[in-house]
């Protein structure tokens, strides 16, 4: 059987932060479970940069549907957990029953990746303290004001927990995840069997672009 893997995320996260892995890992043989705080369609965006603005601009992006709501995840189901960036961190990390998700995976030491403003979740948690991260620029002042050394790279890596700083980053991102992540696996698993690419059981999903095609 597969070994799974879980992305938590809400309405108005990044796009490519959300399908990027999702897809990434289906490829290497991973299950992958997408929770929110409720099942629904949920709506992304796409966060981009553009001549003349100070900040990044925000349009309609995909949706894809949450195989569960945070109240339905068991945690030790799952090897590995992916924290996606977009606006959902800003609200998602208000959320109880994703703080103990959160917390679980961090009592466990199991796998943790997380991108652009999803460091703002583990920030609320309290379990950046004493680490090395990145995340979106922006987001310097809250990671040291989480006890957190914030090291604006594309990717960093403080033993099971890697961080990127946004889309652009990420092949960096998944390339040092998957290595966390295949390490983790044959440490907690002898006889595990390296995932392989595609497979004929990963779950389709529809997509709906929106109407500016982005």
């Amino acid at each position: 059987m597969p070994e799974k893997v879980l992305i938590v995320t809400g309405d108005a996260a990044e796009s490519l932060e959300v399908l990027y892995p999702y897809q990434r890992l289906l490829e290497e043989g991973y299950e992958v479970d997408i929770a929110a705080p409720e099942r629904k369609t949920l709506r992304f965006v796409v966060h981009d940069f553009e001549p003349g603005y100070d900040t990044y601009t925000e349009k309609p992006g995909y949706t894809l549907p949450a195989d569960l709501a945070f109240s339905e995840v068991d945690p030790g189901a799952y090897i590995a957990l992916v924290i996606p960036g977009g606006r959902a961190p800003e609200y998602l990390r208000n959320n109880a029953e994703l703080r103990k998700i959160i917390g679980a995976f961090f009592s466990a030491d199991r796998p943790v990746a997380q991108i652009c403003h999803g460091p703002l979740i583990t920030a609320a948690t309290g379990n950046l303290s004493g680490r090395r991260v990145t995340a979106y620029p922006a987001l310097e002042p809250d990671m040291q004001s989480a006890g957190a050394e914030f090291q604006d790279t594309e990717a960093v890596v403080d033993g099971p927990l890697i961080s990127s700083r946004a889309w652009p980053d990420h092949p960096a991102w998944m390339r040092e995840f998957l290595k966390v992540l295949r390490s983790s696996s044959r440490s907690t698993c002898p006889d595990h069997i390296q995932p392989h690419p595609l497979t004929a059981t990963a779950p389709a999903r529809p997509t709906e672009s929106s109407p500016s095609g982005v």
